[in-house]
This record gives structure tokens, sequence and C-alpha cells, in this order.
């Protein structure tokens, strides 16, 4: 568990998302489409299932290579979301007559270019937890309050790390060249799940017998089962197995290790994450751009008035670097994982080249009800940052 800004505020306890309709987000666009152009911004509503899963199914129902789909933010399974995606050369009345499992189609207006991932502004939430406690609202109140002035921790938190929890370990292990690793915390750990055969396949590899492993692996496990395959053929070869992995998912267990550097950063950090340093990269909120902080004392009127931020490192072969004692911190959480920023181009088109990403980021239009033992936040907050930062300050039971 990441420390809280607001540790000294007791939490209020209490669940979320156990229903969908418990967790709803809805996309706040960068633009609106203007009109025309060979490109239709259809606005949707899904159900408990991902954005990747819902371009799937409506890019087989209209017959359309998913390629051909853009889209501005990833959603995961959990809750009803509102965002919009962009489809090419296809008719509005069409579109909106799709009748698919999960899926509502709400809008659809035309537009001169496709989506592309970050043409967001950011997302607005509406939040149910259930069973806080008598004081909840006092409790809310006051922990919305310093997380307006102070900023929210702009934590990644554990929904990055996969089902296991562990896809930054493979990351890093991946960064280490440790193929042997790799594959090990791929297959993972049997306490980790909660499918009766695909712990019992887990605990057969572990026990060292790929060949029960393969037969008990569940069929949606198809990375597992493609590397037990070639370890079956091949005992020992390591990356050979590795490789036979999606580039896609490696990538996505290259940014996992990313993330978790990264919180390691906002955890070290945390107790002046409204403040700046002398050798800071800080964040312009308003577009993005950095600069290196040379006074600290000249620039925290700026960082008091949310205008900047210190920024933390999506560690990379190519980030941008901070000075002074900041670069030294992070240097050291980089060696601390057996790391180097060269590390992270793998060859062969398997390439991070890193980026800054703000500490903190700025709660918007907080507002809330408690009924009874149920509390019910809306809050917008910028692209990129997580709807649990905020409600884990409030609920401190993750």
């Amino acid at each position: 568990m990441h420390p809280y800004l607001t540790a000294d505020i007791p939490g209020t306890g209490g669940s979320i998302k156990d229903s969908p309709d418990d967790f709803m987000v809805e996309e706040i666009p960068a633009y609106p489409p203007c009109g025309e152009g060979e490109h239709l911004y259809l606005t949707f509503e899904k159900r408990g299932i991902t954005t990747l899963e819902a371009i799937r199914r409506i890019a087989g129902a209209l017959k359309i290579p998913e390629r051909d789909i853009g889209y501005a933010g990833m959603k995961d399974a959990i809750g009803v979301t509102r965002q919009t995606i962009s489809l090419q050369k296809v008719r509005p009345e069409v579109a909106l007559a799709l009748h698919l499992d999960s899926i509502t189609p709400l809008a659809a207006i035309r537009h001169s270019n496709k989506l592309k991932l970050g043409h967001l502004k950011g997302n607005r939430f509406r939040i149910i937890v259930r069973g806080v406690t008598a004081s909840a609202a006092d409790t809310t109140a006051a922990i919305l309050d310093v997380l307006l002035r102070r900023g929210v921790p702009n934590y990644f938190g554990t929904q990055r790390y996969g089902v296991q929890g562990n896809s930054h370990l493979i990351g890093a292990a991946m960064l280490r060249r440790d193929w042997q690793g790799g594959v090990e915390c791929m297959i993972g750990d049997p306490r980790a799940v909660q499918d009766e055969q695909w712990r019992a396949a887990i605990t057969a590899y572990r026990q060292g017998d790929p060949v029960e492993a393969l037969r008990l692996m569940p069929r949606h496990c198809r990375t597992e089962r493609d590397v037990l395959q070639r370890l079956i053929a091949r005992p020992e070869a390591w990356e050979r197995a590795f490789s036979v992995i999606h580039p896609r998912l490696k990538k996505l267990y290259l940014s996992a290790c990313q993330s978790h550097l990264f919180d390691k950063v906002v955890e070290l950090r945390l107790e002046q994450i409204d403040q700046v340093k002398a050798g800071d990269l800080a964040w312009k909120h308003l577009n993005g751009a950095c600069f290196l902080v040379e006074d600290a004392g000249v620039e925290a009127p700026r960082a008091v008035a949310f205008e900047i931020s210190a920024s933390g490192p999506m560690f990379g072969c190519k980030m941008k670097q901070p000075a002074g004692a900041v670069l030294a911190m992070e240097q050291g959480i980089l060696a601390g994982a057996a790391c180097t920023a060269e590390a992270f181009d793998l060859g062969s088109g398997l390439r991070m080249e890193g980026e800054r990403r703000p500490l903190r980021v700025q709660l918007g239009e907080p507002s809330f009800l408690v009924e009874d033992d149920l509390l019910q936040l809306e809050f917008t907050l910028p692209k990129g940052s997580y709807a649990t930062s905020v409600v884990r300050e409030i609920i401190k039971t993750f």
C-alpha cells in the first residue's frame, strides 16, 4: 500500500465497485467534432468490458478493421464508461443502429481527423462507496479540502499490474534480460488467482511439470499456453520461450515497470508534493511542457497556484533528466531495480523512450453526498490520472 497524503485524517471505510453502476466515468473531450469529414466520432456507453473489447465488437459488427478505429483513452472493464471512438467511412445512421451486448451508441458526429490516444482533457467520475462510517461527511469534506489545496498524488496504483499484480516484475526481468525470471513471473503464483484450474496449472509448473501445467492451463490463458509449449519443445530455452509473447503485451509489462518506479518517486516526494526543488523538471499544467528549476524560491508561488508541479520519471532510454539531488534520487531508484536507462531499448522495435509525469494533479469540481452508509463522490481529473488515487485517500482501505 502506498502512503496517504492525508494520513492524519482517518478514512471513511467502505468498498467500491460492488456493481457496475457504482463506478461511472465519462470522457471530457479535448475538442468537439466539427460536423464534417471522413471520420465519424461515435460516443457510446459500455458496461463491464474493456475499451479494446468494445472496439473489437464494434469492428466486427461493422465489418471494418480494428486498426481503422481511433480512441482517446483506455478504460477498464469494471464500471460504466461513456467514451468516444472514431470510425472511418461509416455512416452515422449505421453506427447509431448498432445493437451490441454491453454497448449502447449515444451520438455520432463527423470530424476531419482520426482520434488518437491522448486526444482528451480528462475524465469525469461518479463513484458510490458502500458501507462508510457515520462520520463520513465530515471526513470526506476534510480530505477533499487537502486534496484541493495540495493536489492528488498521481499514483498509478495496482491497476497497472495485471490480473496477478505482477506485470511490473515481468517488465523488470525484461530490462535485466532475465528471461527465465520473466517466464516464471508470467506463469505466476497460484495464490494470486481464484480460478481453481488456473491455480492447479501454475502449481504443476512450480513443481517442475510443464506438460501437466499446459494440460491444466485454461484456454483463455493463451500467452501462458504458448510459452509452455515452447518450453516443452526446448526445455530451459528461456529467451526463445519468452519471445513468443506478443510485442504489445511486452510493452505493457515494460509500462507497468515504469509505473511502479514512478510510484516510488511519488512516495519519496509525498510530504513535499506541492513544492518544487532546485533541479526539478517542473511540469506546466497548462500545456504539459517541462523546464528545469534553478531557483526553487522563485518558482514556489507558481507551485502554490498550481501552475506547476514537480515531475517524476517514466524511465526510458531518451527521457529528459533533472539535475542535482533530484537526479541522484531518481538514479538511485533505477539502480535499486538493477536497471539502466539504456536497458529500455530492447531492440527489434521494442523501445521505451520515457517521459516526465507530474507527481500531483489537480482535483476538479469535487462534490459528495452521504445517505445512511452510502457515499456518492463526483469529481474530474486530467487525462492519464486515476480515480482510485482520490478514493483511496478518502476510504483508506487500499
